[in-house]
């Protein structure tokens, strides 16, 4: 199998292209510069071999058409939410028969302790509104700290809540992302990402407060005791 993650030269992109790698799957970043892209891809392939990460699967680096093209089902998306729609609109053709998974948060200008959700209400359903009824847009993976992502001796600390309005593509989104050794939870349709999307901000107001005596959380679903 392989993916592609846009955006995929950015923390977020590399944290995860690292960890789907080493969970032996194929991974692309895509990048308006491919040879960029191309870069860091061979950068992140000698961290995954200095990490003893076995039998990883390759990541490469292709231009954002490119990666789309060679995502055998699913796309994600981890630009900022500046690029959002100027990302997805120069890809649009190119998504048929796959899946977008759309990591983004729009985050207030200058205040990353802010949501600034577009008038869709969430990054998801812009891209599902800009992607039309055709291409499956499912929501996931918008809390998971970069940095924890990249730190590959130390496992990924949240579980993982997915929305969309296509049920099958949220299944397979949900077993992709469960080959990271995490738990997710079905937290129902696109516009659920509105709420899904401001628990980042929440997170990163935590992370740095001084009066937090730890960063890098993330969120758990916890079941009762009894």
């Amino acid at each position: 199998m392989k993916i592609a993650i846009l955006g995929g030269t950015g923390p977020q992109g590399q944290g995860l292209a690292l960890r789907f790698a080493r969970a032996g799957i194929g991974v692309v970043l895509g990048s308006r510069d491919g040879a960029r892209a191309a870069e860091i891809a061979a950068t992140l392939n000698a961290k995954l071999s200095g990490a003893g990460a076995g039998d990883h699967a390759v990541i490469e680096g292709r231009d954002n058409p490119a990666a789309v093209e060679a995502a055998e089902r699913i796309v994600m998306l981890a630009v900022p939410y500046a690029a959002h729609d100027e990302t997805l609109e120069a890809v649009r053709s190119r998504l048929s028969g796959r899946i977008l998974v759309d990591i983004v948060v729009p985050l207030a200008q200058g205040n990353p302790r802010a949501y600034a959700p577009p008038a869709d209400g969430s990054a998801t359903e812009a891209a599902q509104r800009l992607l039309g009824g055709d291409i499956p847009v499912v929501g996931a993976l918008h809390n998971v700290s970069a940095h924890v992502l990249g730190n590959l001796d130390h496992a990924i600390n949240c579980d993982i809540l997915v929305c969309g309005d296509d049920p099958a593509a949220k299944e397979e989104v949900q077993s992709l992302i469960e080959r990271l050794g995490v738990r997710s939870y079905d937290a129902g349709p696109a516009s659920s990402a509105r709420s899904v999307e401001a628990i980042t901000p929440i997170l990163i107001r935590l992370n740095i407060s001084k009066k937090v005596p730890f960063s890098h959380a993330g969120i758990r679903i916890w079941p009762p005791d009894h």
